[in-house]
This record gives structure tokens, C-alpha cells and sequence, in this order.
């Protein structure tokens, strides 16, 4: 009996042992999933900051010229506000006086469709 109690204990130990290690190995898998998504993340976090730098700056490019072409337009449309308001002031004497003209000097006229009715 005694050999027989001591190939049970010697199964048991051996079963326990065997359990400790799959644990071990469990605990050890667990650990590496999570250092591999760590990394996962950390290259995720890169790439994404790469991206976002290489968008800022092409976006910055784009915008960049459209606050210049902004610009130009806003300084044509200053310019060309100026030159109106100088032909306004250049030529709104006389226009003034061709209008006053014509209202003030009245030349009674009969109209060329007008037929007299006798």
C-alpha cells in the first residue's frame, strides 16, 4: 500500500506541478498580449502623429495660399475702389451740370407725332 500511496502522491505533486506551470504559462501569455498591445499602441500613437503632422503641413501649404490669394484679392478691390471713387470725383462736375442743363434749359418743341385737329 505504501508503494501505491506514494505513486498517488507522486501523481498529485506531479498534477500540481503541471497546474503551477499552466498557470505560469497563462500568466505569461497574458503578460505578453498586453506588452504587445502596449507596443501596438505606442506605433498606433506615432503613425497617427506622423499623419497628422504630414496633414498640418499640407494643409498649411493650401491654406497658406489661399490667405495669400485672399490678400491679393483684397488689395485689387482696394485698388479698384480707389480708381472708382477718383473717375467719380474726376467726372461728377461735370455730369452735375450736363443734367442740370438739360432739366433747366427747357426748349418747348411740338413732338414730330404731334398732328394738329382742325
Amino acid at each position: 500500500m505504501t508503494s501505491q500511496s506514494q505513486g498517488i502522491h507522486q501523481l498529485l505533486q506531479a498534477e500540481k506541478r503541471a497546474k503551477d506551470k499552466l498557470e505560469e504559462a497563462k500568466k505569461r501569455k497574458g503578460k505578453r498580449l498586453k506588452q504587445a498591445k502596449e507596443e501596438a499602441m505606442v506605433e498606433v500613437d506615432q503613425y497617427r502623429m506622423q499623419r497628422d503632422k504630414e496633414f498640418r503641413l499640407i494643409q498649411s501649404k493650401i491654406m497658406g495660399s489661399q490667405s495669400n490669394l485672399s490678400d491679393e484679392i483684397e488689395e485689387q478691390t482696394l485698388g479698384k475702389i480707389q480708381e472708382l471713387n477718383g473717375h467719380y470725383n474726376k467726372h461728377m462736375e461735370s455730369v452735375m451740370n450736363q443734367l442740370l442743363s438739360m432739366v433747366c434749359d427747357m426748349k418747348p418743341e411740338i413732338h414730330v407725332n404731334y398732328r394738329a385737329t382742325n
